[in-house]
């Protein structure tokens, strides 16, 4: 595997694993401060993370040894409404910046098993940025999140709280791998 793509794989890897720690932090204060389904939905992102993390880690399954990880990290522990703010933030630079520059590097070093991985990543973080922007607006109204459930697909990270779906959107899992929350 080229040096770059690598370079790029374990950076990915790292923020992803950040952000999975990060999340976990914040579902469980978002818990205490009352927010049981924003909680639910921090931990199943969590979870999603570490999906996207697996799937960077198996790209690089030939490379063999210790490297410095550079990646960045969201800090800060606040109330849930800030909390949120700091995943809409690092979900959004991760589909707007990182992973379209990783993918396009990896697509013009024809890194396949690469590309497949950051594509996964990307599109789910769309969705997160998306659940944790309506998440926000609930808990800046006073209210819980609306989600009877929060549903995980364990191949690619994708979350739903309709559970409408029969297959996932991103990756055509059955529903039926879907993990609850």
């Amino acid at each position: 595997m080229n040096a770059m793509t690598q370079a790029n794989l374990r950076s990915a890897y790292g923020g992803e694993s950040q952000a999975r720690t990060r999340y976990n932090i914040w579902g469980d204060i978002a818990k205490k401060d009352g927010f049981p389904n924003v909680a639910r939905l921090f931990h199943a992102t969590s979870d999603a993370e570490k999906i996207h993390a697996t799937l960077h880690f198996k790209a690089l399954k030939d490379v063999k040894g210790d490297f410095d990880v550079l990646s960045g990290a969201g800090f800060g522990i606040g109330p849930t409404s800030e909390n949120l703010q700091g995943a809409i933030d690092g979900e959004t630079f991760e589909f707007t910046q990182m992973y379209p520059a990783y993918i396009a590097i990896a697509e013009m070093q024809n890194e396949k098993t690469a590309v497949q991985a950051m594509r996964y990543a990307v599109e789910a973080e769309k969705v997160h940025a998306k659940l944790f922007t309506q998440a926000k607006e609930r808990v800046d109204a006073g209210s819980d999140l609306d989600a009877e459930t929060v549903l995980l697909c364990p191949v690619c990270g994708f979350i739903s709280l309709t559970g409408e779906e029969d297959f996932c959107p991103l990756c055509n899992a059955k529903k039926e791998l879907f993990v609850a929350y």
